[in-house]
């Protein structure tokens, strides 16, 4: 039996997946991380953690499935997004902790280049928006802030990568810096229609290029993977931002699919096909997955909280002691409150970007407790997944296009938090539209493990892969329409009361 290794790097935890000639999972492993909270908004990862933590689970999962290095065709990596890491390029010591995408620290410079108006180049050049959540003035910062890591970058010693890039880093011993065109597409600093880095944003941003890595295919030569970790040498072949690792997990290679993946944050994409569509409801343009140097692009709203709401039940209020119990919760709320959570709590993503609001909760009365507060908090990604799909449909709804998340075309869900059928039966009802589970939820592992496995010879091309998508569950809409727009109401004057404060 030959085997694929992913390398699934999320924000709270590294997990690797080893899956079969059958693309069936043989074994997992997990291992959560500390985060780091310097400063309000502030989110940081040590460099150190990801590394380890992200080489224990695959040892792990090796171990459990009883398989050797030879055993294993290629690896493939997805990982999140926009965290940003910088190194020395001799030693591969980092010089700061990794700023997570989640940070708001660059808040004012972003302000500051919107107030000079740069925002529409920034656009133009990688269909971004002028947001802390990418990586680019996360550089700056790090060269602005970290005593001589200018004049270091300027004299060639430091590197800068995305967590595939440090993973791929140290999986190689130092010998490779690459990224792919996914992950680069996310920096603020790559040309998605050109192809390349943008010598006008690195400028902007006082980044010198030599700080970059070689950007490839999503299915490439990514280096080996020193034998001395895992007892061989094994090839890395494949690369994929989570998002879009979850992209084609889920065989959404036509135009017009849409899939949702909620996961820390909830993050919806919809394939574009050829055409990078400029968004007028402040979405994204982002590259889906490019493959023999095709770019395919995508639309993509972004969510900053969903399953980390669920953590904040935990943690912050500690009214959970785990994740599965807010559906109990949830299901015994009482009917005649609705109390509704903004989970702004590093603020709003996609359509809003307001990097400058916080969290709130209305509806409160003195019976509200934590059955209320478990149903708001699964009601809130359904919510903030309706705004996506809104602006998503005034986008791409012209002349005569249609797209998944419609009363007749289902929307493909997956990561940890589709789990829940409560959050399911919700997100189908609030949005009125069906939506399809699949039988393998960790579609973000298996979008990698296609890649590496493709590139090796092992898995089928990408249309006999599509037919291996197999549906496990259909929640179909069940809210009459008359409650579905008034909670829907309810949802978005709490939002904009929340920008208010």
């Amino acid at each position: 039996m030959t085997y694929i290794l992913a390398i699934d790097q999320g924000t709270t935890s590294s997990r690797a997946i080893l899956f079969d000639e059958d693309l069936k999972i043989a074994a997992s492993a997990q291992e959560e991380f500390e985060q780091h909270y310097p400063a309000s908004g502030w989110v940081e990862h040590d460099c150190g953690d990801i590394w380890t933590s992200t080489a224990a689970v695959c040892r792990a999962a090796m171990e459990r499935a009883g398989v050797r290095a030879g055993d294993i065709a290629g690896i493939g990596i997805t990982n999140q997004r926009e965290t940003t890491l910088v190194w020395d390029r001799k030693t591969g010591k980092p010089i700061h902790n990794a700023i997570v995408w989640q940070d708001r620290r660059t808040h004012e410079m972003c302000q500051k280049l919107k107030a000079e108006g740069l925002e529409e180049t920034v656009t133009a050049k990688t269909g971004l928006l002028l947001d802390p959540y990418f990586s680019a003035t996360k550089v700056a910062w790090i060269l602005d802030n970290v005593d001589g890591a200018r004049a270091r970058a300027e004299a060639g010693d430091l590197v800068f990568g995305t967590v595939d890039s440090w993973l791929i880093w140290n999986l190689t011993g130092g010998a490779v810096h690459v990224t792919d065109a996914t992950n680069a597409a996310r920096t603020m600093l790559y040309d998605i229609r050109k192809g390349r880095w943008s010598s006008t944003m690195c400028k902007m941003l006082g980044i010198p290029t030599s700080m970059l890595p070689e950007v490839k295919d999503c299915a490439a030569d990514f280096g080996m993977a020193r034998a001395d970790l895992f007892g061989a040498e094994i090839p890395i072949f494949g690369v994929a931002g989570d998002q879009q690792a979850a992209t084609i997990g889920q065989a959404c290679f036509d135009p017009g699919m849409f899939k949702s993946t909620y996961g820390t944050g909830c993050f919806a994409l919809l394939n574009t096909g050829d055409e990078p569509v400029t968004s007028k409801n402040r979405l994204l343009t982002t590259i889906a997955y490019q493959l023999d140097g095709h770019p395919t692009y995508a639309l993509e709203g972004s969510i900053f909280i969903a399953g980390a709401v669920v953590q904040w039940l935990r943690d912050g209020l500690r009214i959970i002691r785990a994740a599965p119990e807010t559906q109990p919760l949830a299901e015994k709320a009482d009917e005649a409150q609705n109390v509704v959570l903004v989970p702004a709590f590093t603020g709003l993503g996609a359509p809003y970007w307001n990097a400058e609001c916080r969290g709130a909760v209305f509806g409160l009365t003195r019976n509200s407790g934590p059955e209320e507060f478990a149903r708001a908090a699964l009601e809130s990604v359904g919510y903030q997944t309706r705004d996506l799909l809104e602006a998503m449909h005034a986008d791409w709804d012209v002349e005569g296009r249609t797209m998944g998340g419609g009363a007749d075309k289902p929307l493909r869900v997956d990561g940890g938090m589709s789990a829940s059928d409560w959050a399911m039966q919700f997100l189908a009802d609030i949005t009125g539209a069906p939506v399809d589970r699949p039988e393998v939820v960790e579609t973000t592992a298996m979008g990698a493990a296609w890649l590496a496995g493709q590139r090796a010879g092992l898995y089928p091309d990408m249309e006999g892969f599509a037919k291996m998508w197999r549906l496990e569950r259909t929640f179909a809409p069940g809210m009459d329409e008359a409650k579905r727009d008034a909670k829907y109401g309810a949802w978005k004057r709490a939002v904009k009361a929340a920008q208010a404060f």
